[in-house]
Formats: C-alpha cells, structure tokens, sequence
C-alpha cells in the first residue's frame, strides 16, 4: 500500500517552480508537445499507406487523419506524458524546458497529456476497426515508457526498443491496414518490424543529450550503462543489420535489385556518418541524428515503394 501510495504520488504532484502564471501559454503548449518529433511517425504511417499498394483517390480522408493522428496527436501526447514524467531529471537536463521552467504551471503538463489521449481515442476511431486498435495501443505504449510503475525509459534495452516500434513499426503497419482495410501481407510487416527495431539505435542517439541528469535519477540507458563509446558502437550495430535484411530481402528474395541497390548505397553513406560519429559520440549524436537519420529513413521510402507491387499476401 506504501508503495502504491508513493508511486501514485511520483505521477501527479507537481514539483516545479512556483509561477505567477495560471494558464500555459499556446507557444510553451506547441514547446512541450515538440513538433520536431512529429516527423517520424508521421514518415512512418505514409510509408505504411504507400506500402499498401492501394491507390490514394477516395482515401485522402483517411490518410491526412492518420497522419495527423500518428504526429501532432499521439507523438505530441506522447511528449507531454514524457515531460510530465521526466520533470525532475529535465530540472536537472533541460531546467529551461516548459514544465521545470515553470511555463506550464501546476498540473497543466499531466491534464494536457491526459486529453490528448483521450483525444487520440477519438479521432482514431475514424480509422476503423485497424486504426482505432492502433491508437489504443500507442496510448499505452507512450504512457508505459514515461510513467511509473512501468517507465520502461529507465532501461537502455525496453525503452529504446518500444519507442522504435511505436515511432516506426506500428504507425507503418497502421497505415497499411487503414488503407487496405485489412491486414497488411508479410512483407510489409517485416520491413516494417526491421524498421522499428533499427529505430532502437536511433533512440539510443537521442539519450546521450540526457546523460547527466538520467545518471542522477536512475535511468539505465545504455549510454549511461555502457558509456558512451560502447552506446555508440552497439547503436550503429543496430542501425546498420536490420538495413542489411532488408538489402538482402529486396535484391535476392523480392526481385527488386534496384531498390535494393538504393538501400545500399545509403547504408554505404551511414557507414562513413558512422565513422565520425564514433570519433566523439556524444559531441556528434546531434550531428548523425541531421545527416545518417535522413538517409535511414530516406531508405524506409525506397522499401515502401519496392514492397507495394508484390503479391505475396496473407
């Protein structure tokens, strides 16, 4: 029950600084819901949409909600339950960010969360039967990565992994079952899973800009864990293999070789990102997230169109 309490308590009281302000403002509102992490799963579900193979006349409808849906919605809820979780150890990060800075005041950055999900439930319920179960499970995916007793963020391996998913694996899948109005076939789903699960190198990039302030609160990410040579290492790893499956997949099983020839020449490009990015990791993580980033999900396109013609089905 004590353990109940307190973790019940880690979720809702506010510990901000005090602010003569009562309302949060709409510019620190669109700060908080970072528009700049909007791109990837908003990329992901039109990659899922063209991958489908369906033609996009009499679909528009259904393709501009889920892109709306998949970033400004989810992806934005999703940063706010993140910065409501994480406002201690952004005190200690980023003290300039909306809710330690006291811009967002009080409770303001858990309520905007929770209506956005609700929100999201809503709007995702124009998508159909795919789309609705989609959004439902992205709701629960975001707030088991922020918020106890779950925050699978603490752990270098779970939160990576179900950030990659989430941003790239299930806005692709959705966008491909809401076009189709069905199931997607097999290669979809595994490129777009070999997608998701590159992503985990991705998001791991992301986590050296936190590495003081998530060594003071207990958060194991694997820069934290391994350092940040040996973080850098095993996210180029992870980066690079699922790219080579699906090089391999498209040039040897799928007949398509000139796709597959695109794919490698970007992996070719990332390979030489990924060599300076190694020379000083956590001085050049921003840096490879604005070049090596783009050629990743550059080839996340390529694979879209390559998929979308072939004929094998569930």
């Amino acid at each position: 029950m004590c353990k109940l309490k307190l973790t019940v308590m880690s979720v809702t009281t506010d510990l901000t600084p005090p602010s003569a302000r009562s309302l949060p403002d709409l510019r620190s509102v669109l700060t908080l819901l970072k528009p700049i992490t909007w791109f990837p799963p908003m990329w992901a579900y039109l990659c899922g949409a063209l991958s489908a193979g369906v033609a996009p006349a009499g679909n528009w409808a259904l393709l501009i909600v889920g892109v709306v849906l998949a970033g400004p919605v989810v992806c934005g809820m999703s940063q706010a339950a993140n910065d409501w979780c994480d406002r201690h150890v952004d005190a200690i990060n980023e003290p300039d960010r909306p809710i330690p800075s006291g811009r967002i005041p009080g409770r303001w950055g858990l309520w905007i969360a929770m209506a956005m999900s609700i929100f999201a439930a809503a709007l995702g319920l124009t998508l159909g039967p795919w789309g609705f179960g989609a959004t439902l499970v992205a709701i629960a995916a975001a707030w088991a990565y922020s918020a106890e007793p779950v925050r699978l963020k603490k752990s270098g391996w779970w939160g990576p992994g179900l950030v990659g998913l989430s941003y790239e694996t299930l806005p692709w899948f959705t966008g491909a079952a809401v076009l189709a109005a069905g199931a997607p076939g097999w290669p979809v789903i595994i490129v777009a899973v070999l997608y998701g699960l590159g992503a985990h190198g991705i998001m791991t990039l992301n986590d050296f800009k936190a590495l003081e302030g998530d060594r003071k609160m207990g958060v194991n990410s694997l820069p934290v864990t391994l350092g940040p040579e040996r973080a850098a290492k095993l996210a180029c790893i992870v980066m690079a293999v699922p790219q080579i499956v699906v090089f391999a997949l498209l040039y040897f099983v799928w007949d398509r070789p000139w796709h597959g020839l695109v794919i490698a020449i970007s992996l070719i490009a990332q390979f030489y990102a990924m060599q300076v990015l190694l020379r000083d990791p956590k001085a050049k993580a921003p840096w490879y997230n604005g070049v090596g980033v783009v050629l990743y999900v550059s080839g996340m396109m390529v694979t879209a169109f390559a998929v979308r013609t072939l004929e094998v089905w569930p």
